[in-house]
């Protein structure tokens, strides 16, 4: 069955922490951008800091990477994004509000959306301790911030999402279209998905052995050859007209060479017309707005 025959509902089996669970994906019939728009693009950073490798017990060495990220990377991401009038989201756990809170402040003053990406950087398999720490790290986020977070990267379930007042998610697996759809509840319910692929995620080339030895296949990759891969990404989604996420780190792309690569992806974007730099809330709000859920 060729894609432009699917139906607008699928199933599709996947793990979240230990409970085995199926979610039904609604595609968005006749999607397209306002007038004049021709591609969304989401630049979209996890903040993450020290705090995965914190929960797998890394070396100090990888630890020190993901302090530069709160310390130095950043404030990176903030002047380029400025130079060029772009905003972007953050995807940022809820202890970072207290480990980096200028830099959160920081972030929504300038006109950022702060999303949330659970609380330590994972979600428990518990019912209730995933509920807790959902709600520990809105609010952590909304006490820095002074907003609730819309969205999370997250592995959390649609249904606490959409219980606690989630507009999208944006994450693990949840790839089944390049164009934003819709995560069914086991009760109906829709939660919007903003789609990112690994191929467009600068972890995935520039850091040599992601979390220590475990992906023995990583390695650091050519920036330029790195930024062929991202600038070919943009040519052939913008020829299709679906969407972009691309998926950065303040610890990997915070580095200076790799600011300034990321800073030449940006001036190709803008070099044709009818792109769209805008936050995940945004777009999720055009969605929402344009193309709400139809649940029979």
């Amino acid at each position: 069955m060729s894609s432009d025959q699917a139906p607008d509902i699928h199933r599709a089996e996947r793990n979240s922490g230990n409970e085995h669970f199926a979610t039904a994906y609604r595609r968005i019939a006749g999607f397209h951008y306002p007038p004049n728009i021709r591609l969304a693009v989401n630049f979209t950073i996890d903040y993450d800091a020290m705090l995965n490798r914190r929960l797998k017990q890394e070396p100090a060495m990888e630890l020190s990477q993901g302090e530069f990220g709160g310390r130095v990377g950043v404030w990176r991401f903030l002047e380029l994004f400025d130079r060029h009038g772009i905003r972007a989201t953050f995807f940022t756990p809820g202890r970072i509000a207290e480990l980096y809170p200028k830099s959160l402040r920081e972030i929504a003053s300038r006109g950022h959306e702060v999303a949330n990406h659970m609380w330590e950087h994972r979600v428990p398999a518990e019912a209730e301790l995933e509920q807790d720490h959902l709600r520990k790290a809105t609010a952590a986020i909304a006490g820095i911030c002074g907003r609730r977070p819309v969205g999370s990267r997250s592995s959390h379930t649609p249904s606490l999402l959409i219980e606690e007042g989630y507009l999208y998610r944006s994450g693990y697996g949840d790839i089944a279209d390049e164009l934003p759809y819709y995560l069914l509840d086991e009760h109906g319910r829709a939660l919007l998905n903003l789609p990112h692929n690994v191929n467009i995620d600068d972890a995935m080339y520039y850091h040599f052995s992601w979390f220590g030895s475990a992906n023995h296949a990583q390695r650091l990759g050519d920036p330029e050859e790195v930024h062929e891969v991202f600038l070919s990404a943009f040519r052939n989604l913008y020829r299709a007209g679906t969407y972009m996420n691309i998926c950065l780190h303040n610890f990997v792309s915070g580095r200076a060479l790799r600011i300034a690569l990321l800073e030449r992806l940006i001036v190709d974007m803008k070099r044709v017309p009818g792109v769209w730099f805008a936050t995940c809330e945004e777009v999720a709000n055009y969605c929402l707005d344009r193309f709400p859920p139809r649940i029979p």
